[in-house]
């Protein structure tokens, strides 16, 4: 796989969310995007989750809004190179359109996504029945920390049994009104927390922060559905259940809320953790 333009430095590729969502059009239906640096050495799979639904809300009609997502991560990104992102129009229908991408690197495919799109209708009724715990402070209570220049959060602090993890998160960029680039946003921010939420019910509990080098771990699916338009530029809350732990996975499932409360969408990711075997001399 090649692309010439990948070889010319991206200015503010690794701080501005919408230089991130910017794709190369590389044929029908094929779109190439780049990835900055992340500390843990691979891609951030909630990156390639954003770019890949970019890449599809390009084969979709303006009056289409994506209602929901799943993802099979299949293997580690390399930031060294492009992600080639391969749409696949499933099904164009009158009220909803169905999309698979795939993301591709030299080693293989790093990503399967299929995304649902559904016309913009007259809404009949919207019922909310999830809402922000009480007990939930704000962000502005809390210490803003940051592992990317890209976004920053407010974790509360874990609950372990019943297992939670939660935290207020943002994109620094600002968005403005464009609901394409506010759904890759959520999509980007969705796969900050639920790992942590899964993880914590572990025995053997996991450090406070940072990798646990006792541990092979990964995502191995995520999934969202869109209920309600919001702001990813904005302080939204990101609150997840772990679901317990079986055959070396776990799985958690998480609201997100912005800051009027209003339930902008619901997140599901099973999670591999492993232990590492001792080696045997």
């Amino acid at each position: 796989m090649r692309w010439t333009g990948y070889s010319r430095a991206v200015e503010n590729l690794n701080s501005d969310f919408k230089v991130l969502m910017t794709l190369e059009p590389h044929g029908p239906d094929v779109y190439v995007g780049l990835s900055p640096k992340y500390p843990w050495g691979r891609v951030y799979g909630g990156q390639v989750v954003a770019q890949g639904l970019r890449a599809a809300h390009e084969t979709v009609d303006d009056s289409f809004r994506v209602h929901s997502l799943h993802a099979y991560f299949i293997r580690g990104g390399d930031s060294d190179e492009p992600i080639r992102y391969e749409v696949d129009r499933i099904r164009n229908g009158r009220s909803f359109m169905t999309r698979r991408v795939v993301a591709r690197q030299s080693a293989g495919p790093i990503l399967n996504l299929s995304a649902s799109f559904q016309i913009l209708e007259p809404e009949e009724a919207d019922v909310q029945e999830m809402f922000i715990p009480e007990e939930m402070a704000p962000p502005e209570e809390l210490e803003v920390q940051s592992w990317s220049p890209m976004m920053e959060h407010c974790p509360l602090p874990n609950r372990l049994s019943p297992a939670q993890a939660s935290s207020w998160i943002k994109i620094k960029t600002p968005l403005g009104e464009d609901a394409v680039l506010q759904a890759c946003a959520l999509a980007y921010a969705s796969d900050d927390f639920p790992t942590e939420a899964a993880r914590i019910s572990h025995p053997i509990r996991p450090p406070s922060s940072g990798e646990d080098d006792r541990f092979v771990g990964a995502s191995l699916d995520h999934a969202i559905w869109f209920h309600r338009p919001g702001r990813s530029d904005e302080w939204a809350l990101h609150d997840f259940r772990g679901l317990g732990l079986s055959n070396a996975r776990g799985l958690s499932i998480g609201q997100v809320f912005d800051r009027q409360g209003i339930h902008m969408a619901t997140v599901s990711q099973e999670i591999l953790m492993r232990k590492k075997r001792t080696e045997v001399k």
